[in-house]
């Protein structure tokens, strides 16, 4: 017995045409059925009569396309892509081949001869990466792991937040836990101030590639090429080590898992739905914690360093910027013009460069040189700039502080409120706020 390989369409002429022949279907509809003109039916009939189904067979199937490239383009392309690009990828191979060779090819014409002669490996058949474990660092205070978590925290009992977490790598500690409104260079100073306090100085910290932690943009225009605190871990001696995937820090982004599932359930427990409240309880939390999960480190020193009398954390944790002085003795920051006391040393600073110092506490100084120098505010915009850009991470923050200035408006300035209504005619109620109010003869129909 004869075994014929059918495609989908064939298969489906086929039923039809055999369902003519036992007198089960019209030709007319067997047309509709198929797509075929009456003459094209009785010729597939005439053929499937004498041949069987064999005849209902593409004639050119096994056979090379007539659209076929030679096998000469074929050999000459893969012996050039194997010399000279070995390496590429497909799209840029056949770019190359037609920029510099006179070669067209399509990529994917070169990605089936690339795959067919082994120099290419289709992205189905490729192994996956593998995230091999890493050996845990010896000694206590060698590499603290640093990340945060936004998260409903506190459940339907208050906003989300974000938790800012310090896990010790060697011994899997929870050595910091901070409840903040979102995930800023700030909330990172006062969070490693804590520690700094607690457990002094580690060797170093291990994050992932948070603007925070690392300058992201390629083409930076100005600075040292290190974050605001980057540059305050630099000043303390601190190395900041940024992770390639989040498997690397698997240590702190298990230990989130973790804190999900039970530290809602025990702010649940304690009756916790605030910031504040929350970073008050949680030193408990993180004795019971690490008694729990953590381990005993492989070397018992403590990598930890003391902190000295020049680690001064005021001036350190702090976002330090340069302005330069204009000749009117003035300079700006952060959508403010700040003016100058015309001391004489403030005379002499025209054109020179000063520091604008913003502190975790809110105040801002000007310095030069470390010199404080007099200033007052000549004005301040407290509003979110029309189309700033905003981190992700940051977005839930900046939008309460949108919703309170709104708040805070005027009346006659907020969206929507009753004192913005206009009449929609002044012939019924000329003078007086009628929009949203009952039609005039409906008033005295109430009144009648």
């Amino acid at each position: 017995m004869a075994v014929v390989s059918m495609s989908k369409q064939e298969f489906s002429r086929l039923e039809a045409l055999l369902r003519v022949q036992s007198g089960g279907l019209r030709v007319a509809d067997a047309c509709e059925l198929i797509g075929l003109h009456r003459r094209q039916v009785f010729r597939l009939l005439h053929g499937l009569k004498r041949d069987g189904a064999a005849s209902l067979l593409s004639k050119r199937r096994g056979k090379p396309s007539n659209h076929r490239l030679p096998a000469e383009v074929r050999t000459l392309a893969l012996s050039i892509v194997r010399d000279r690009y070995a390496d590429f990828g497909p799209t840029l191979a056949a770019e190359k081949l037609a920029e510099h060779h006179g070669c067209s090819i399509s990529r994917e014409t070169l990605r089936g001869w690339m795959i067919a002669d082994g120099l290419w490996q289709d992205r189905r058949h490729r192994l996956p990466s593998p995230h091999q474990p890493r050996r845990r660092r010896d000694c206590v205070g060698e590499l603290v792991q640093i990340d945060g978590s936004e998260h409903a925290w506190f459940e339907d009992r208050g906003p989300p937040c974000t938790l800012l977490g310090f896990v010790d790598d060697a011994t899997s500690r929870l050595m910091q836990l901070r409840f903040v409104a979102s995930e800023s260079a700030f909330d990172y100073f006062r969070a490693t101030r804590a520690y700094l306090e607690e457990h002094g100085k580690p060797v170093a910290f291990y994050s992932d590639k948070h603007g925070i932690f690392r300058v992201n943009s390629k083409d930076a225009a100005g600075g040292e090429g290190i974050t605001q605190f980057g540059r305050a871990l630099l000043a303390l001696n601190i190395d900041i080590i940024c992770a390639n995937s989040p498997q690397a820090k698997g240590r702190i982004e298990r230990a989130f898992g973790t804190l999900q599932d039970r530290l809602v359930k025990e702010l649940r427990l304690a009756g916790i739905s605030s910031i504040a409240a929350a970073n008050a309880w949680v030193p408990g939390f993180i004795t019971a914690y690490n008694a729990r999960f953590g381990r005993d480190p492989a070397n018992v020193k403590d990598l930890h360093r003391p902190l000295t009398r020049s680690d001064d954390l005021d001036e350190i944790l702090a976002w330090r910027e340069e302005r330069t002085v204009t000749r009117n003795l003035t300079l700006h920051y952060d959508r403010m013009m700040l003016l100058l006391d015309p001391t004489p040393l403030a005379r002499g600073l025209v054109r020179k460069k000063v520091e604008v110092v913003n502190y975790p506490d809110g105040r801002f100084v000007v310095q030069f040189n470390g010199t404080a120098l007099g200033f007052r505010v000549f004005d301040k915009i407290q509003t979110v700039q029309p189309g700033a850009i905003v981190d992700n991470k940051r977005l839930s923050a900046v939008l309460e502080q949108v919703k309170a200035q709104q708040t805070a408006y005027p009346p006659n300035q907020r969206r929507g409120h009753v004192a913005r209504r206009r009449p929609p005619n002044n012939l019924e109620a000329p003078g007086l706020p009628s929009k949203g109010r009952a039609p005039r003869h409906g008033a005295i129909a109430a009144a009648a």
